[in-house]
């Protein structure tokens, strides 16, 4: 192996903070250019496509707002962006199988809980004045019919009203998983950890 004089060969990053073989920054660089040119490896990974999507979905205005805050010197915006990255990464892991009912008894399917996590964080983009940060699903949702409990921290624009912003989030989640899913929802539970300025107030 070729090495330079000061003998700084790059290190192997640790397993865990790989997606399929690729590091989060280089993600990042391969949706800052457009996904282009097309890599298989990143194309063909369930991991890598989920966490290219909720960065790209991030890139709103409501994140500009988040990120424009950090940059003024906010360090706990900071931290709370870093957070939400690190939260995102470990989320696009496959996790926990969550079984789906077949006519077919021989026939076994089931729906990656990264995959459920994805669709909740596909929810929540949809809203306005909201960016989701942890989602955990409380619960055995491996086994059919037991009583999963959701629970979701988020950032709120400043200014709205936060008890109806928060169940409008936990109405449409409640849709979604009821629609695509099979779980047995009990409750969904809805944490506001963090404010960040609007587009107006950014200015």
């Amino acid at each position: 192996m070729a090495m330079t004089d000061h003998g700084d060969t790059p290190l192997p990053h640790d397993a865990d903070e790989l997606i399929d073989g690729h590091t989060v920054d280089e993600l990042d660089a391969y949706l800052t250019a457009g996904r282009t040119p097309y890599d298989p490896s990143i194309e063909n990974s369930a991991s890598c496509l989920l966490y290219l999507s909720a960065l790209e979905r991030l890139r709103n205005r409501s994140w500009q707002a988040l990120t424009r805050e950090a940059a003024d010197g906010h360090d706990r915006d900071e931290l709370w962006i870093t957070g939400l990255l690190d939260t995102i990464k470990d989320e696009v892991r496959a996790g926990r199988d969550i079984p789906l009912r077949h006519p077919d008894p021989t026939i076994r399917l089931t729906v990656t809980e990264a995959a459920v996590q994805g669709l909740i964080r596909d929810v929540a983009d949809s809203l306005d004045g909201v960016i989701l940060g942890r989602i955990v699903l409380v619960g055995d949702v491996t086994l059919p019919d037991e009583p999963v409990e959701v629970r979701m921290t988020v950032a709120a624009e400043y200014g709205r009203d936060l008890v109806a912003l928060a169940e409008r989030l936990r109405l449409a989640v409640a849709r979604a998983l009821d629609e695509h899913t099979e779980l047995v929802i009990v409750s969904i539970a809805v944490t506001v950890e963090d404010v960040y300025r609007g587009r107006e107030e950014g200015r």
